[in-house]
């Protein structure tokens, strides 16, 4: 009989115990602004990637099958993230796609993306990704997590209502993602019973706003909205503060950001914008779902992975934690052959995750409601629930 060596039998003893690891694995590429002006919003996101998937992995994996992560650097550049795209999907032949982060990059590879038929769930803002007809294409194969921008227009809209608030000055960006903002606060303004008195736009890489606030404060607004992401945000709100600017700033949904504060400074005090739950998660009511989601995913950033050192927690954390557990759990249904895959992902019901509860659908791809989102204020630096 031939003789068993302690090299075998712990590698033996290895399968038995972690099965998950001998399985082929599955291809998912994740592909996020690791470098570039958006790198804030890509690189926690990355991190959040490889926890949620070690997570999973140690769980069992998808039916026994680890994920094996193929990442990418889009650089925040639209040519680059096509060709990270094309290597996903002709190189690396990964069974599905996480990202990328930014509108611009989302709409640079659809089309590629649709033509490929690779099941995509990207963790950008805009909606355009998931809206179809003329130049739009189609959206068959591109789902999306943080809530539409439709969606928080609405809850922004039917705050400064209650508030009777009607005479609004918009100063939105001129990039994919502000254009889709600007276009849904004219289109949504009226259902409201709100009127623009104002409308400015700038280029997100400006570093002085106060010409366009100037002419907005000629208008007297009972308020100020802004839609933008990144440093431009904290500018407007400094200059709003330097013109001595009476009426609230109201800011979209990328900037709840302890970033946002930080670049703001004192600027951002009073300042209101709609966010997920996770920046005023303990404020929430214990009957929420979501709460317990929430404070063990916020426990497992903080005290396990650490990510909160460099990284504190903002309203981008849990996209693409959410985008990929919906796709893990399709994938556990349907395996990975696309068609079934895409299928299944659309099917998703009730999934309560850290930015909403979650129920798609052939028409909607986002699948999140008003009721996702609650509108935080700053106050003595930290975020407060407003309703």
């Amino acid at each position: 009989m031939k003789k068993i060596t302690p090299f075998l039998l712990i590698s033996f003893l290895a399968l038995l115990i972690s099965p998950v690891m001998a399985a082929e694995p599955i291809k998912i590429g994740a592909f996020y602004s690791l470098s570039g002006p958006a790198a804030a919003i890509g690189t926690p996101t990355k991190l959040v990637t490889e926890m949620v998937v070690e997570k999973i992995n140690k769980e069992g994996g998808i039916n026994g099958r680890p994920i094996e992560l193929v990442l990418g650097d889009t650089e925040s550049e639209p040519t680059k993230a096509v060709m990270v795209a094309k290597k996903f999907i002709n190189v690396d032949k990964v069974a599905a796609i996480i990202g990328p982060d930014r509108t611009d990059l989302g709409m640079a590879v659809k089309k590629m993306i649709e033509e490929a038929e690779i099941p995509t769930f990207m963790t950008v803002g805009g909606d355009p990704v998931i809206m179809g007809g003329g130049p739009l294409g189609t959206f068959k194969w591109v789902f999306k997590s943080p809530q539409r921008s439709s969606v928080a227009v609405e809850k922004l809209y039917g705050y400064l209502q209650k508030q009777n608030l009607k005479k609004v000055a918009l100063i939105t960006a001129s990039d994919g993602f502000g254009k889709d903002g600007k276009g849904w606060l004219d289109k949504l303004a009226s259902k409201f019973g709100l009127t623009i008195v104002a409308d400015e736009s700038f280029n997100p890489k400006d570093t002085d706003m106060t010409a366009q606030l100037t002419k907005i404060a000629a208008a007297t607004p009972d308020a100020i909205v802004c839609w933008t992401i990144g440093p431009a945000g904290a500018i407007v709100a400094k200059n709003v503060k330097q013109l001595n600017l009476k009426s609230p700033l109201f800011q979209c949904h990328g900037l709840p950001d302890p970033k946002y504060i930080e670049l703001a400074g004192p600027a951002s005090e009073g300042n209101m914008m709609p966010s997920t739950k996770l920046m005023a998660w303990e404020a929430l009511p214990d009957t929420d779902p979501q709460k317990k989601v929430i404070k063990d995913f916020v426990t497992l950033y903080n005290d396990a992975y650490k990510i909160n050192k460099q990284f504190p927690i903002n309203t981008h954390s849990g996209y693409a934690w959410d985008a990929i557990y919906i796709v893990a759990n399709a994938m556990k249904k349907a395996g990975t052959d696309p068609a079934k895959l895409r299928d299944a992902i659309e099917q998703t019901k009730g999934y309560v995750g850290i930015s909403g509860i979650y129920n798609l659908t052939p028409e909607d791809h986002n699948g999140l409601g008003v009721d996702s989102m609650i509108l935080v204020r700053i106050e003595d630096g930290k975020w407060k629930l407003v309703q």
